[in-house]
């Protein structure tokens, strides 16, 4: 029998697939019993009958199937034990957000657009203007929303994290919580490996982020782009390959050229505030999305007295969001700003962009 024909890959991929979530299943279902609440928070995790060296692997297996080589695979998993600080780290994020209100948005502002973050973003936009226009003529993205990002997610490319990114996800799929997002995170970091990365390169924030962009590696497999020309999507020291990956990014985001992400605007005394919420409840981030208003063209919120600082075509749609309450700083949302929600899912950090990209462009 031929074993290297597509059919015989394909088989193989369905099988290991088949044996990973059986195997799951019963691990599950042992998990949820009642002594997994009672263990100490700083003892060694273990989940049910699956040790993480079984569970690894599974992964191997799976990775195998969807034609990881041999090398790439042995050395991205030699010696991979689990990580308990990344763990204790995992569960630490919130799970529900409780509804006790938002801490303000200037606060956040005041302390992620300061003095030093916005001469550092025109720094690095002086020295790489050349190539920031012809990434921005590409991809249509404005080159001081791309360096705003930039220097948010990294400072710059100053801090990327030191984590061992295969043992973080390989960690964090055995782990379990989200078991299936870190399990094909993992995969698609052994395929970005086997495109000649070292393990040693591969490192990154504890939840496997990595890069300039901090782009996990499904996002690097999908959206990485070459922006120098020498044949690899290098997000680690190239500003042109980071530039050129961010702006893929946000125009797969959706991000239409020519608007702006959003623009101050005043909102007229006793505003019924009511009469414009949002009926929608968002699929996604829906305590993100609510806090903004129905979407309206220009026109329209002209005529009910909401005037926009900048200019802003009548046709144009926007949402209104005033994220401190009455009395303060109000802005008209373009779906621009949606764009950056795609890439981090909260009003601080999109607000926050948004306003760096203003400064850093003036």
């Amino acid at each position: 029998m031929d074993h290297s024909g597509p059919a015989w890959h394909k088989l193989a991929m369905m099988l290991a697939r088949l044996v990973f979530a059986g195997l799951m299943a019963i691990a599950a279902m042992v998990a949820a019993g009642p002594l997994q609440a009672q263990e100490p928070a700083n003892r060694p995790v273990e989940l049910g009958p699956v040790s993480f060296d079984a569970y690894l692997q599974l992964l191997i297996a799976r990775a195998r199937a969807e034609g990881v080589s041999e090398a790439t695979i042995q050395r991205m998993t030699q010696g991979l034990t689990p990580n308990d600080r990344v763990i204790r780290l995992d569960r630490a994020q919130p799970g529900t957000p409780s509804n006790s209100g938002f801490p303000p948005v200037s606060d956040y502002i005041a302390t992620h657009v300061n003095d030093a973050r916005i001469a550092g973003g025109r720094e690095v936009y002086s020295e790489n203007r050349p190539t920031l226009l012809a990434v921005e003529q590409e991809y249509g993205v404005p080159a001081s929303v791309i360096v705003a990002i930039f220097g948010h997610e990294t400072s710059y490319g100053r801090v990327k994290g030191n984590f061992d990114l295969a043992r973080s996800l390989s960690t964090l799929a055995w782990e379990g919580r989200r078991r299936e997002l870190f399990a094909k995170e993992f995969i698609a970091l052994l395929k970005v490996a086997d495109r000649g990365y070292e393990r040693k390169e591969l490192v990154g924030s504890w939840a496997g982020a990595f890069g300039n962009p901090q782009f996990l590696p499904s996002i690097y497999l999908k959206l990485a782009r070459d922006g120098d020309g020498d044949g690899r999507a290098n997000i680690f020291s190239s500003r042109a390959d980071t530039f050129a990956s961010i702006g893929n990014y946000l125009r797969y985001a959706g991000w239409r050229k020519g608007q702006p992400w959003g623009v101050r605007a005043m909102i007229p005394s006793g505003f019924d505030w009511r009469s414009v919420e949002t009926k929608l409840v968002s699929p996604v981030c829906p305590r993100v999305h609510v806090r903004h208003s129905q979407w309206k063209t220009v026109a329209e919120w002209r005529a009910l007295g909401v005037q926009p600082q900048k200019v802003l075509g009548d046709k144009v749609l926007a949402s209104l969001f005033q994220p401190d309450g009455p009395g303060t700083p109000a802005w008209l949302l373009t779906s621009n700003y949606r764009a950056i929600l795609e890439y981090n899912c909260s009003n601080y950090y999109a607000m926050s962009v948004g306003l760096l990209a203003d400064e850093i462009a003036r």
